[in-house]
């Protein structure tokens, strides 16, 4: 009898296995050695694989696992799925986490404050991902202690905020806009991260009239929308076009 093929989705769930049951594609676009593949779109197999196989599971967008670990991977992780706090924590986490990443890769100093400095992306305390635990003093102390409390953000190379980043998975947007009014003067960016069907509430409270000074400088993104651009950041990274 023939020996059985070694496939691409084993070859994917051995390296899953490997690193310890999880990964994220980005991850695995490093890991999987697809040398030998007849494919000039190997990262786009990969992702086929994790999304058909029944033996791996989606933990958050763009982060996955084994089903022979999903207890180890949970308990790992925290995450208590009929806990709805524990699932709150750790994708606010994860999110905070990718846009980290995100920034990172695109050269800028990036900042958590310091009570999310100890949150986990995946594994890893935000504050050991990001560039510093510091705020820069770019400003007056009222106005960087009110920066201070803001879920992520970029700074140029000038030490001056680049974009402001409110992760909102059911808290109140209206919070958080409040605080983007607050910092209106700098030449930033403001977005609020959130479950693509929170996008109405945000549309909802951005037409307040109380927010017309700011309401074309604060835009929204998905969860989604972040994993994308941080896939994309990955892929070319991988494949040598990260510059």
């Amino acid at each position: 009898m023939g020996q059985k093929k070694y496939t691409q989705a084993q070859q994917v769930i051995d390296t899953l296995r490997k690193i310890g049951g999880y990964a994220t594609l980005g991850d695995l676009y490093h890991l999987v050695d697809t040398k030998s593949w007849a494919t000039k779109t190997p990262n786009e197999s990969i992702r086929r694989i994790v999304q058909q196989s029944g033996e791996i599971f989606k933990i958050q967008p763009g982060l996955w696992a084994l089903e022979e670990c999903r207890e180890e991977v949970m308990r790992k992780f925290d995450i208590e799925p009929q806990e709805e706090k524990s699932v709150e924590r750790f994708t606010h986490g994860y999110y905070q986490g990718l846009i980290i990443e995100i920034g990172n890769m695109k050269h800028y100093t990036t900042y958590v404050p310091a009570q999310d400095q100890n949150r986990k992306f995946i594994e890893k305390p935000l504050k050991d991902i990001c560039s510093t635990i510091h705020i820069p003093a770019f400003s007056y102390k009222e106005l960087t202690d009110r920066a201070r409390t803001v879920d992520v953000i970029w700074f140029n190379e000038r030490n001056m905020p680049d974009t402001f980043f409110e992760v909102e998975h059911s808290t109140d947007i209206q919070n958080s806009i409040t605080k983007f009014c607050d910092l209106q003067d700098f030449n930033s960016r403001f977005l609020i991260v959130a479950p693509q069907n929170r996008k109405e509430q945000f549309d909802k409270v951005i037409s307040r009239t109380a927010f017309k000074d700011v309401k074309k400088r604060v835009s929204f993104s998905s969860y989604e929308s972040i994993y994308r651009q941080y896939e994309l950041m990955c892929k070319a990274r991988a494949s040598d076009e990260f510059i």
